[in-house]
């Protein structure tokens, strides 16, 4: 009995340090594109740029803390995707201040559709038609399905290194750093038993590690269309590639009908 409940208790611990871990990572990923905001306000303009990833991240951390709302031991859920909700929306209001009235009202258009009508259509629905364990599930997959579908975007980045032989769009600190937040959610997920957040970061850890050695083949490889890379959107692409490969290596949610309250 005494062994069975020290190794309660170290995955306990070890689902603590995973999780406080991947906050960490997750929290220097999210602030990854400060330096790009910090541009656009010294051009006084976002003209070139898109909020399109910005306004998909806003809308996964948002499913993501609606999911860590409905479970009783996801603080680090939670914790991470709040953080996440609020740094989304400062750099939309950024781009929204900067921004021609063109890219204004269409990304108040999409702001509008995608994070306020079908979120909230989503958590009405599940609120009204679900309860307990049915509605976690069906938020978690929610999540999944969410981190499955920005898949593309890492795979995009990949084609271009490829293509041009130049890792200027995929700068080695990112992708480490986005391989260590797949694998420590990956890690957490196992430790509280609830795959739905485990499993969907092994494509995440996957995809890392295929960057990495994309890095390591060209990383001596010269390109002549590289020295100005800000203006032909390399630097905007490394942003806006932390972004979306942050929405597909979030925590993810689901789990059991033990975590969720009961409404």
């Amino acid at each position: 009995m005494g062994g069975g409940g020290e190794i309660v208790i170290n995955t306990l611990a070890l689902a603590a340090l995973f999780g406080i871990l991947g906050n960490g990572v997750s929290f220097l990923v999210f602030l990854s594109s400060m330096p790009m905001f910090w541009t656009i306000h010294k051009r006084k303009s976002s003209e070139g740029f898109t909020a399109i990833p910005y306004l998909v991240a806003l809308f996964s951390a948002s499913l993501l803390l609606y999911y860590g709302s409905l479970k009783t031991d996801a603080l680090l859920i939670v914790t991470i995707n709040a953080f996440g909700v609020a740094i989304e929306l400062f750099y939309i209001m950024v781009f929204l201040f900067y921004a021609t009235n063109k890219d204004r009202w269409f990304t108040i258009g999409i702001l509008v559709v995608l994070n306020v009508v079908i979120f909230g259509a989503f958590v009405s629905l599940t609120w009204l038609f679900t309860e307990g364990e049915k509605r976690v599930k069906i938020v978690g997959w929610a999540c999944a399905s969410v981190n499955v579908a920005v898949f593309a975007a890492p795979l995009a980045v990949m084609r271009q290194v490829i293509r041009t032989r130049s890792v200027q769009f995929m700068p080695l600190g990112l992708s480490v750093s986005l391989t260590l937040c797949a694998t420590t959610w990956f890690f957490y997920g196992l430790c509280v038993a609830d795959y739905y957040i485990a499993l969907p970061n092994v494509g995440g850890f996957l995809l890392g590690v295929a960057q990495l050695v994309l890095y390591w083949i060209y990383k001596d490889s010269k390109n002549d269309g590289e020295d100005d890379i800000e203006a032909k959107g390399g630097y905007i692409g490394d942003a806006h590639t932390a972004e979306m490969e942050m929405i597909g290596r979030s925590p993810r949610g689901g789990g059991g009908g033990g975590n969720a309250h009961n409404n």
